[in-house]
């Protein structure tokens, strides 16, 4: 699981993201979100948003959209 502040623009469930880090980088689907325990389907910016990820995340690393 990781936990993440999206500060613009906005995730999907389905979207592709990028995860990278000092020693991170991997590339997954967003198969399910959360907020505050509730699924949702998408966030906008401000949100603080919890995601299943297959691979290690650390603190700092940045989420990009592979668009």
């Amino acid at each position: 699981m990781a936990a993440i502040r999206l500060t613009e623009g906005s995730l999907k469930v389905g979207d592709k993201i990028h995860i990278v880090g000092h020693t991170t980088e991997t590339t997954e689907s967003v198969d399910s979100m959360q907020i505050e325990n509730k699924s949702v389907a998408e966030a906008g910016p401000g949100a603080d948003i919890g995601i299943r990820v297959k691979d290690r995340v650390r603190e700092h690393d940045v989420l990009q959209s592979c668009e």
